[in-house]
Order: structure tokens, then sequence, then C-alpha cells
């Protein structure tokens, strides 16, 4: 859990991005199977990292993930943009710079998505009562 002291660990962190990186893209193969699959003949790389593939129908998010891998609201924000930045850097080294505005669109409105939604959910888990058990003494 979060309670205590916060201690730097760097591979806990690279750890839990490549977690968050792996899980991202497991959901948008599944998004992308459900929403494009049924409408082309074969599945491929093109369709997760060229840009001219991305519309408005193919967005997804990881804000649930990071509830359970982060933990923490503060990151949520890190996290998000290192997924996204990542993201782009492959989507860079295979097709090229994104020259597409819905690709700027879409891939910019699922950060603030799952960055905020990942911190409101985080809170809610912060903010919950911690439980405390008394005793009592039979004197």
């Amino acid at each position: 859990m979060f309670y205590g002291a916060v201690v730097w660990d760097p591979w806990l962190i690279v750890a839990q991005i490549v977690c968050l990186q792996c899980l991202y893209y497991l959901t948008l193969g599944v998004f992308l199977s459900f929403l494009v699959g049924i409408r082309v003949s074969r599945m491929s790389l093109v369709y997760f990292f060229d840009f001219a593939s991305v519309t408005t129908s193919t967005v997804t998010g990881c804000a649930g993930y990071m509830l359970y891998l982060i933990e923490r609201a503060k990151k949520c924000l890190d996290f998000s943009a290192t997924l996204y930045i990542i993201h782009l850097f492959i989507c860079i080294i295979y097709g090229g710079w994104p020259s597409s505005i819905t690709w700027w669109v879409v891939n910019g409105t699922g950060v603030a998505v799952m960055a905020l939604l990942g911190e409101y959910l985080c809170i809610r888990r912060e903010l919950r009562e911690i439980p405390i058990t008394r005793y009592r003494s039979n004197v």
C-alpha cells in the first residue's frame, strides 16, 4: 500500500512503467480487435503505431490499471505522460512523425483522461479511512 515513508526505488518505477505500457498495448489490442477487427480482414501493427490509422473511434485508456499499479494520485500524471511519450517514440520509429491532427487530439485527450481519472480513482482510495482496531482491557 501507500502508507508510510516514500522510498525512491528506481527498479520499482521501471517495473511499473513496463507493466503499465504492456497493459496499455494489451487493452489497445482488445479494443482494436472489437472496433477495427470486424471491419478488416487482417489486423497488423499499423493499427497500433501508424498515425494515419488512428481515428476518434480507437481511443483507449488505462486509468483503472493505475489504481493498482501506481497507487498514488500525485504520480498519475507522470506515469500517464510517460506512457504516451513512449507510445509517441514507438509511433515515430514505426511510421514517422504523426502529422494527423486527429492523432494528436486522440492521444492528448487520452493522456488527459488517463491522468485525471487515475488521480480521481487513487484519491478516492487514499481518502478511505485507515482501519484501526481498538483493544479494550477487561479491568
